[in-house]
């Protein structure tokens, strides 16, 4: 999982609340049995004009030019600014993967559906929960400048406005160690191979017989 702790990046503005996650990735595309390839698809219902399903030629497609990511200025953003309750819905996993493929970083709402949010930390996603007032304000500066960007710190847990303003953002100390760290649950188990192996050898010699194979 990647690492986490400075970043800056173009601020995006999706103003809609109870954002689910069957419009974050579309439940035809779930069929894929691979972790990859869910950025293309991101919002898809949104994005494009015609109906999405998996192995389309995505050059062919029409795109949507009303919405917020197709438009000019937020072409390369990689900080979503969100209304309340992002991400519920069902508890797809392919939501936290899509976004993250299509090369968002962090994601900047009131609330988040709590599945969603958990999912977030377990792919290197970023969740950030601020209040109300203080997201409709950077709605506004969004909106009034062109290519306005953000710096999240998450070592220092602050977000840094272009006009030197801090926010500060609370995170759980476990949450932020892995982020920071890029330790997904593998990594957190892979931190204990030489354990892991020890006992594993300890086991077989005590029990070899389950080293066969079963008959």
């Amino acid at each position: 999982m990647q690492a986490f702790t400075v970043h800056k990046g173009v601020v995006a503005p999706l103003d809609r609340p109870n954002v689910d996650t069957d419009a974050i990735i579309p439940k035809q595309f779930l069929k894929s049995i691979h972790r990859s390839g869910f950025g293309p698809n991101l919002f898809d219902a949104w994005r494009y004009l015609d109906p999405g399903e998996p192995g389309q030629d995505l050059a062919k497609r029409k795109l949507n030019p009303e919405f917020v990511l197709n438009q000019p200025r937020y072409q390369g953003a990689s900080i979503l600014l969100a209304r309340e309750n992002f991400g519920c819905g069902s508890s797809r996993e392919h939501a936290p993967w899509a976004l993250e493929q299509y090369g968002f970083r962090a994601l900047i709402a009131p609330s988040f559906a709590d599945i969603f949010f958990n999912n977030c930390f377990k792919n290197g996603l970023l969740p950030i929960q601020l209040p109300a007032t203080q997201v409709a304000r950077l709605f506004d500066e969004v909106a009034g400048f062109v290519g306005y960007q953000l710096t999240i710190d998450l070592p220092q847990q602050v977000i840094l406005k272009p006009d030197g303003t801090r926010i500060a953002f609370e995170v759980e100390p476990f949450r932020k160690h892995c982020l920071v760290n890029g330790l997904d649950d593998i990594g957190l188990t892979l931190r204990h191979a030489d354990k892991i192996r020890a006992f594993e050898a300890e086991r077989l010699a005590r029990q070899p017989w389950l080293a066969g194979r079963p008959t």
